[in-house]
């Protein structure tokens, strides 16, 4: 029996090892005022490898507030984020951001590019903050805005952009440091249902191309039927839907 569970033991630490992201028991509370609002009640995650998972719920459950936990953006109230097993919270700032710089890419629903940049700045901007070399830079920065479809505007800055073609910048950054995961909060809510459908297109295609990992918080049913596997927050806990869609 003792050795059956040492066995159990070890083969759940190598599951945590393995996943790309995996959280436990995460809790995060706000306090307001004299009242204590609790939003996350011990969710429990792990991401797979390459895999492509949709988060959904109403507005105002958490499902941000999660995204940014998992991200390394803010700090559980209680229980641990880990990427491949390292736990972001015994990590100090400086050592958070560089696995955030190494491991992980963001999309949010606005693109949050720097106006003053052009498009191939904006994507080679992660690169730099690891200082690489500025041939290396460009070289990885304009191929993947070529395989998004940007290869034409390379030199244009945000406002000289269509909403679309914003979107499709940020994914560009959000990849061009091969993430093993990328966290996208909205990423189409912002947009036209075709550019919508076109960004969302080049994600998985993306997906498929660097194996990097898709987590998605999105209100969109059409969204979430093309992901592999659907997770519901509701009551501060997540529910496995995707049978349900």
């Amino acid at each position: 029996m003792g050795e059956s569970l040492m066995s159990s033991t070890d083969s759940v630490v190598s599951d945590v090892m393995a996943s790309p992201l995996h959280c436990e028991r995460l809790i995060k509370r706000f306090d307001e005022g004299v009242d204590t609002l609790q939003v996350l009640k011990g969710v429990e995650l792990s991401v797979q490898p390459g895999e492509l998972l949709a988060i959904v719920g109403a507005s105002g459950s958490g499902k941000t507030t999660l995204l940014q936990l998992l991200g390394g953006l803010d700090t559980p109230s209680e229980g641990r984020v880990m990427v491949y097993g390292q736990d972001l919270a015994v990590l100090s700032n400086a050592e958070r951001g560089h696995l955030r710089n190494q491991q992980l890419g963001f999309v949010y629903q606005f693109h949050h590019l720097l106006p003053e940049f052009t498009a191939l700045e904006n994507v080679a901007m992660p690169l730099l903050m690891r200082r690489q070399s500025m041939t290396e830079v460009t070289s990885r920065a304009t191929d993947l805005l070529q395989r998004v479809g940007l290869g034409e505007r390379l030199t244009h800055r945000p406002a000289e952009l269509s909403g679309g073609e914003r979107q499709r910048v940020a994914v560009a950054r959000a990849l061009v440091t091969e993430p093993a995961v990328v966290l996208a909060d909205e990423p189409t809510g912002n947009l036209d249902h075709k550019s919508g459908l076109q960004t969302l297109d080049l994600m998985l295609e993306l997906n498929e191309q660097t194996g990097a990992s898709l987590v998605i918080v999105t209100h969109s049913d059409e969204i979430a039927a093309r992901m592999n596997r659907v997770l519901k927050l509701e009551d501060g806990l997540l529910h496995d839907i995707t049978d349900g869609l």
